[in-house]
């Protein structure tokens, strides 16, 4: 969540009632004016709150034409239903709603068998808030095995454990790093290698390395990396040194994609180096804001001490998070999406969000002014920048100019060793049509036309322009 402080100079003007939002009397409306930056001092009427409210959320981006997020914007009506029959129950207190504990267990079966661990009986997992508590959860089991594995260095004020990963990793990784004081070693990218590389995060790692990151389905470019060679980098390491590393898989997006559309690509528990694996719910999972699920390969990958046992709701109750209540209503969506498409339902949907990536992305390219880094056949994501020719504009004037027709798309900077290669990033979405695509492509190319006008970019300051881009 965004960390958020009060008004540097608070805005004392009251919010403005319309005088026929009053219940029976439209003048009395307009002596009802709440404060903005205080509670009232008395209620108002729920339509008047109400429509103070939605009048003010009139002002958002449309979710839909949000090309930025990687968040599901559209479920079908019987899912939302069946999310406000839930919304009241507390999933923490399995013992007064039991069957939304058993939903949420059957939605660990059946990614444990997705993801084809060795017995998908023995595999434990969880719901989350979203792939962000997952990792966090998943970083804490692996910090917590190597501190049991050198229970007779650790802890000591010269031995400090570390985690390997790709700089491309969502920031998730860093607030961990920095939450659980472990070092981050982090690949930089190199030329056109915009994700980890497996013989360098395997020279990175030493008998303090916790475990190393795998991300399937970076952020950045929509591209996978290659966990199987990292795990056979690891394995020549293991063969080399004796040091033994553990992979988690941070599949917050591509481990709802593989295995429907990629299903020969070897990434998940079939690799056992891979201790565990999180994916959002809430992105290709196809469910709204906010689930995740962490899976780990067994029992013994998950540290029992890190699991807590409370009774006062009622019934013994293990549980494994970072925060304690939250509703119900996203594990029901999800164990309804799963029952709703299968296997087929979900490879339909994820193949046709990756066929309208491919081909607005090679429509994209055949403007002429942009040169693709990624073009949608791993994520259903492409990446793409202005071609070096092209001096009138850059991303960021692209960027703004496509956010006054409706569209968001970021626009950001690469981090070390590409900090000068600045890109623009589509996610496609279930929902994201191939007719929204058209038009998306035609607003990009009539926009073209007053961009290429320009005497030089309009951007002066490329960081406070950088768009948000996880």
């Amino acid at each position: 969540m965004p960390l958020h402080k009060g008004p540097e100079e608070p805005d004392e003007r009251p919010l403005s009632v319309n005088p026929f939002y009053g219940e029976a009397n439209p003048v009395g409306g307009m002596t009802q004016a709440p404060p903005k930056h205080r509670l009232p001092d008395a209620p108002l009427s729920p339509s008047t709150a109400y429509q103070l409210v939605h009048d003010e959320l009139m002002l958002d981006g449309n979710s839909r034409l949000n090309l930025a997020t990687f968040v599901t914007t559209w479920m079908e009506p019987q899912a939302g239903v069946l999310m406000r029959e839930c919304r009241d129950k507390n999933m923490i207190d399995k013992d007064e709603y039991p069957r939304t504990a058993e939903l949420e267990r059957r939605c660990v079966a059946m990614l444990a068998d997705l993801w084809n661990a060795p017995d998908a009986s023995a595999a434990v997992g969880c719901s989350t808030t979203g792939s962000s508590e997952a990792c966090m959860l998943a970083g804490m089991a692996l910090k917590r095995r190597w501190a049991q594995r050198n229970a007779d260095r650790y802890p000591a004020h010269d031995v400090r454990p570390n985690l390997v990963m790709g700089v491309n990793v969502q920031v998730c990784w860093d607030k961990f790093c920095n939450f659980w004081e472990v070092e981050a070693r982090q690949v930089p990218m190199e030329g056109d290698r915009f994700h980890l590389d497996p013989q360098a995060a395997a020279a990175l790692c030493d008998e303090n390395t916790i475990g190393v990151v795998g991300i399937l389905g970076s952020t950045f470019d929509g591209s996978y990396e290659p966990i199987a060679d990292l795990c056979a980098a690891l394995d020549e390491l293991q063969e080399r040194t004796g040091l033994d590393i553990p992979v988690h898989v941070d599949g917050a997006s591509g481990a709802m994609v593989a295995p429907f559309v990629d299903e020969d690509l070897v990434w998940d528990f079939r690799l056992p180096r891979v201790v565990s694996i999180n994916t959002s719910g809430h992105k290709y999972g196809l469910v709204y804001p906010g689930v995740g699920w962490a899976l780990w390969r067994d029992k013994a990958a998950l540290p029992e001490e890190l699991v807590f046992r409370v009774n006062y709701l009622g019934g013994d109750m293990p549980t494994f998070a970072l925060n304690f209540s939250r509703p119900g209503a996203q594990v029901v969506a999800q164990y309804y999406t799963f029952l709703r498409l299968g296997r087929e339902g979900y490879r339909a949907v994820q193949q046709t969000a990756r066929d309208v990536a491919l081909g607005i992305a090679e429509r994209v390219a055949a403007l002429g002014d942009f040169r693709l880094l990624t073009r949608g056949d791993q994520l259903p994501v492409f990446a793409f920048t202005t071609q070096p020719d092209v001096t009138a504009y850059d991303v960021f004037d692209v960027s703004r100019r496509l956010r006054e027709k409706g569209w968001l798309v970021p626009a950001y900077t690469f981090p070390p060793n590409r900090e000068d290669l600045s890109v623009l990033r589509v996610v496609c979405r279930n929902g994201f049509s191939a007719d929204l695509a058209e038009l998306f492509v035609e607003d990009l190319g009539l926009l073209l036309r007053e961009l290429r006008r320009q005497p030089h970019p309009l951007t002066q300051d490329k960081g406070t322009a950088t768009g948000f881009h996880h």
